[in-house]
């Protein structure tokens, strides 16, 4: 089915296209963008290529039963997301502050959606519709799937299956998955009697249950943190379309049925998703409302991948797009490049070409699409598998292309790359490439930290192979005549990192002239290895100990001393230094973090004043053009 229009959002839409009922109706906790950016969109598209008519209710009022009415009762049931983001971490800060900006929603207004939108957008639905097909998608339902850590409410939640009175859950992308329900939905069957779709959940009672692994229960991992930490390892271990199993969760009531991934699309289906009619824009309804925000970090960038196999214990992309690497064709991204030209914003620059890690654009070996990914290995952790094809050839083709489309200028590449991947290159082709044509001054990488331990802990390579990628990349870039610096990504308070961590982070960003003008305090989000860890105090892979940060003042405390030259952080810097014994950092020569209290603005004189005031210029006047002394220990 072709629609060149907006999918419909109420009644009158549906008249204007001649449709007088849905199929499904998809409830998102975003603003309606349609684009192939936003999940949604993707799987209302799908859908209907599919011969499926589906109609978005975007943000409804979660306090008024009626708004989930709109469309009328489909015929099929409801589809339910909280949108592009899980709708706890849209809203609040890691300090747990409200947010004042949604970027999803119109003029960015906050307050559009409800906390744990999912969850009250399924109960507001049962109010009106008790017996419709619920099924649930996105990355909120997706890594709440099994019982999990909830860090706004400080405690285990149950799976957001039995929290919603949902069906299913299609996990992951769930292209394959949306259309294979909606064939047997259509076809008559309940929705209590499609459980053998991969990637999707399911509740049954325990006389239904098939053959599986069965991980602790609910009962247990709340009362036991090893048995939560085990059940995540095995999740993690399990994850993977090719070797997975089944995997079973007592839920207290009933229990929660986990088929195993689908496979991740063929290049071909990958290219059919990014070509289904978008019209590439926010629904007309919030022009006059300030737009939506988020349309400006991709209308004129292009997503030529999915997957990731960097596996960084942070990232939940493991657990939601997998380890094994999908990519668009050439010939589907050019397309995509050459409507962008069309758009009236464009100026010459597609600002984007990449995924979730811009450089991987091919499975990390051929034994992952026979065998699936190894079970207790990473593909680059600790040290690159010597089975991983390292290769940017097709990158490097695809990006030439690119840069020949009539009215471009320039292409860049912002979203990661992953620099360790590059290191391993035995080419430097790559590294000429984007230091000569890709990168716009800056160039953002990840090392997010440089002390082993925290690094081991984070899945991340050594901080001194970064030392050496960023050596290269001044060289390389010395040679070209350009003056192009690397910015790095940094994280405090990880698991792992103790204020001694902290310090000798901030030693590195002395020593290098660096001040990041933003720091990420770690975010424990549902689903990753690193807020098991948060939570256990275990890392799930070793089942050793692990320290964490945890209170207010420490956390405080390890963020302040990546920014040490703000004297706001002042009080913050001392008392750590102190209590590390690091009174050496204290002072006025060249080594010195901060100086004495006596020299400080609040407790010394003017020339205190003064010298602080033109030590913080310098540091800015440095932080952004010169990284210096790069050797990491």
């Amino acid at each position: 089915m072709i629609l060149e229009d907006f999918l419909p959002m109420n009644r009158g839409d549906l008249e204007r296209i001649g449709w007088d009922a849905v199929d499904f109706v998809l409830v998102s906790g975003d603003a309606y963008v349609d684009h192939p950016s936003f999940g949604p969109a993707v799987i209302g598209r799908v859908l209907l290529n599919a011969g499926y008519r589906v109609g978005i209710i975007a943000q409804p009022d979660w306090n008024d039963p009626k708004s989930v009415t709109v469309l009328g009762t489909p015929k099929l049931g409801f589809l339910v997301t909280s949108g592009n983001l899980d709708s706890m971490v849209n809203h609040y800060y890691v300090s747990k502050k409200r947010r004042s900006v949604d970027s999803f929603s119109p003029g960015g207004a906050m307050g559009k959606r409800p906390d744990r939108a999912v969850i009250v957008y399924c109960n507001l639905i049962r109010k009106t519709y008790k017996h419709l097909p619920i099924v649930l998608g996105g990355i909120e339902a997706s890594l709440r799937r099994f019982a999990h850590y909830d860090y706004w409410d400080d405690a285990v939640r149950r799976s957001i299956l039995t929290d919603s009175g949902a069906d299913l859950v299609v996990y992951g992308m769930g292209e394959n998955q949306i259309t294979e329900i909606a064939e047997y939905l259509s076809s008559g069957i309940e929705a209590a009697y499609i459980r053998h779709i991969p990637g999707t959940c399911y509740l049954c009672t325990e006389e239904e249950l098939p053959d599986g692994i069965r991980l602790p229960s609910f009962s247990e991992i709340t009362s036991d943190v090893k048995a939560y930490a085990d059940s995540v390892r095995i999740e993690y271990e399990e994850q993977d379309p090719i070797r997975g199993k089944i995997l079973i969760q007592d839920q207290g009531d009933r229990f929660m049925v986990q088929n195993p991934p689908a496979m991740p699309l063929e290049q071909h289906d990958l290219d059919w998703v990014f070509e289904l009619g978008y019209r590439r824009a926010i629904h007309p309804s919030y022009e006059a409302l300030g737009g939506v925000p988020a349309i400006q970090e991709v209308k004129l960038s292009i997503i030529s991948e999915r997957g990731c196999f960097g596996s960084c214990s942070f990232c939940a992309l493991a657990l939601h797009q997998g380890r094994i690497i999908t990519a668009r064709s050439h010939e589907s991204i050019l397309k995509e490049a050459h409507e962008i030209t069309e758009d009236p914003a464009f100026k010459g620059y597609i600002h984007d070409v990449g995924g979730p890690t811009a450089n991987f654009r091919q499975p990390s070996c051929e034994k992952q699409l026979k065998e699936g990914v190894c079970k207790h290995r990473q593909c680059l952790y600790p040290e690159p598998c010597p089975n991983m094809d390292v290769d940017h050839k097709d990158y490097m083709a695809l990006l030439e292309k690119l840069r020949d489309v009539p009215g471009v200028k320039k292409v860049f590449i912002r979203s990661g790359i992953r620099y360790d991947y590059l290191m391993h290159d035995p080419s430097d082709a790559f590294f000429y490439t984007l230091c000569e044509h890709h990168v716009s001054g800056q160039l953002k990488v990840a090392p997010e930290h440089i002390d082993p331990v925290v690094l081991d802990y984070m899945g991340k390579p050594s901080g001194k192979l970064y030392g050496r990628f960023v050596e290269k990349f001044e060289a390389v870039n010395r040679e070209l005549g350009k003056e192009q610096y690397v910015v790095p990504y940094l994280m405090s308070s990880h698991p792992g990192s103790t204020l001694k961590s902290a310090i000798k982070l901030a030693e590195y960003l002395r020593d290098i002239h660096y001040t990041p003008e933003q720091v990420q305090d770690f975010y424990p989000t549902p689903g990753t290895l690193s807020t098991c860890m948060y939570y256990t105090g275990l890392d799930p892979r070793t089942m050793k100990p692990v320290y964490v940060p945890k209170t207010p003042k420490e956390k405080a405390m390890q963020r302040a001393l990546l920014q040490y030259k703000n004297p706001k952080n002042y009080d913050l810097v001392y008392e750590a230094l102190i209590l590390e014994n690091r009174q050496d950092l204290i002072g006025s020569d060249a080594r010195a973090l901060i100086r004495p209290k006596a020299d400080h603005p609040r407790t010394g004189g003017n020339k205190g004043n003064g010298q602080n005031k033109r030590v913080q210029r310098t540091g800015a006047q440095r932080g952004n053009k010169s990284h210096k002394k790069r050797g990491l220990q």
